[in-house]
């Protein structure tokens, strides 16, 4: 099938990446659990389907290469893959919302505050001058450092700082990347929500190989989509061919 040279193509071009993100999502397959996982690139979004969450997924796919930034969320296995990592810093939000809604003192509040600027400053960075973004960099740390160094007898926040302060050196690597690096992992999400929409429409795949073929063929799709191609007419071709 076409689908398989496609998804070739965009393996080569993922390799060759500077910056990655990467996701993964549950589903089933021959009966059991396993994992649908997306790596997203400027030229190339690759999805492949295995029954490990492993970090072994990531390193059989990027093949030993080591990107600039990787992006992802604060699982184990999505670390250590670039040279440097961007947390999602939306994953966080939804946990400071958590927090200020559910927990007993101002910290959820405080880190929500906090990310609007993060956020405020990732929309805009691109139309900044490099010297106003290290300006506003440094803003960010300090006030993250006052946050963090604040007392909380709530167990909610107290879990959230420790877990904020694992990622701190993660949190603001977009800013030295202007326009290059996204604050948060949205687009892994993005193309992530048809295999989260078929698994709760079908329940998931009989057999790996169908799984297999359609992680090719989504493969294929989306990577032709950051050209501007139409899907209908790549997969006709993918499937023609």
């Amino acid at each position: 099938m076409q689908a398989e040279t496609g998804r070739g193509s965009a393996l080569a071009a993922l390799r060759r990446a500077d910056v990655v993100a990467c996701d993964e999502t549950g589903v089933r397959i021959e009966g059991c659990n396993a994992y649908q996982w997306v790596f997203c690139s400027a030229e190339a979004i690759v999805h492949t389907a295995d029954f490990t969450r492993a970090g072994q997924v990531v390193r059989d796919i990027m093949n030993g290469h080591q990107p600039d930034v990787w992006i992802s969320d604060r699982y184990t296995a999505q670390q250590g893959h670039g040279r440097l990592h961007q947390t999602c810093l939306a994953h966080l939000d939804r946990k400071a919302r958590f927090v200020a809604e559910h927990g007993s003192d101002l910290t959820g509040v405080r880190l929500q505050l906090w990310l609007d600027r993060a956020f405020s400053l990732a929309r805009s960075i691109a139309e900044l001058a490099s010297s106003t973004v290290r300006s506003h960099k440094r803003k960010l740390e300090r006030d993250l450092g006052a946050i963090l160094a604040s007392a909380t007898d709530c167990p909610l926040a107290s879990e959230l700082l420790g877990q904020i302060r694992r990622a701190r050196d993660q949190l603001l690597t977009f800013c030295d990347f202007a326009g290059k690096v996204d604050a948060t992992n949205n687009v892994s999400e993005r193309a992530l929500r048809p295999s989260v929409i078929q698994r709760k429409v079908t329940n998931g795949y009989r057999a790996k190989w169908a799984a297999d073929a359609e992680a090719a063929l989504r493969s294929t799709v989306d990577t032709a989509r950051l050209t501007g191609q139409l899907p209908f007419r790549t997969i006709l071709g993918a499937i023609s061919a």
